[in-house]
Order: C-alpha cells, then structure tokens, then sequence
C-alpha cells in the first residue's frame, strides 16, 4: 500500500467576527495515528483569516516533519474553494494569505485539501478555541 503522507485537520476560530481567534492542527500519519498537535491564539481577526492561518500552520508543520504528501481536511468551505480556485479571493485581508498559501502548496509533491462536515473536524474545532482560551487568560 502508497504510503497517503500526513493527515491533517485544521480548524479557525473568532468569537465575535471579528474578534478573539484562534487556530487549531491536529496532524495524523497516513494510518490515521495521532502526531502532534498545535493551538495558538492569533489576535483578533475574522473567522476567515483564522481559517487561512491554521492552513498556513499546517503547511509549515509538515514541512518541517518532512511531509511530501499531505491531505487537509477543513470545515471551511470559502478556503477549500478559494484554494482550488473555485472562488476568486476578494478580501484584502486573505489576498496575502492566499498568496502565502500558494506559494507553501509548491514545496509539496502533493497538497490534497477536502471540505469535511464540521461535525467530522472536532477535534481541531478544540485546539482552535483553545488558542482563543489561551489568550483570553493572556
């Protein structure tokens, strides 16, 4: 069997929008085994910029794990259309993270993302509002 590369879930979140927000990754390996994991606050920012910042994350965790295939999944279904460009990114705010994000997919054999339910991204859903917890505390 082809070894998948990782599996990643990735989630943002604002309370309020915009507003406190956080991201979430939660990294797999190709049999579904749990890696590592990361949540950050980020700032006050939109639930969209939130999104595109935990895609960003994950992009730079698995580069720095080695990955050469990588399979995202995402609750945000703006980022995955936008990214496989379906939709035309608008927002001046995500134009340089779209931008980013491009230029990170290169580095990669291959950058497979899917639109999940977001009853199937619980996990990552967790870590992103405890990113926002944590700088509530901060």
């Amino acid at each position: 069997m082809r070894d998948l590369g990782l599996i990643i879930y990735i989630d943002g979140a604002s309370r309020g929008n915009p507003g406190p927000a956080g991201i979430g990754v939660s990294i797999l390996d190709s049999k579904g085994e749990p890696l590592t994991e990361d949540s950050a606050y980020i700032g006050v920012a939109t639930n969209n910029v939130a999104e595109y910042r935990a895609f960003l994350r994950a992009l730079k965790k698995a580069r720095e794990m080695g990955a050469s295939r990588v399979q995202i999944m995402t609750d945000s279904e703006l980022l995955c259309r936008q990214m496989k460009g379906l939709y035309r990114v608008r927002d001046a705010k995500l134009i340089p993270l779209f931008r980013e994000a491009v230029h990170l997919t290169r580095g990669f054999e291959k950058v497979a993302l899917r639109h999940i339910p977001r009853a199937k991204n619980g996990r990552a859903d967790q870590l992103a509002n405890l990113g926002i917890d944590a700088g509530s505390r901060g």
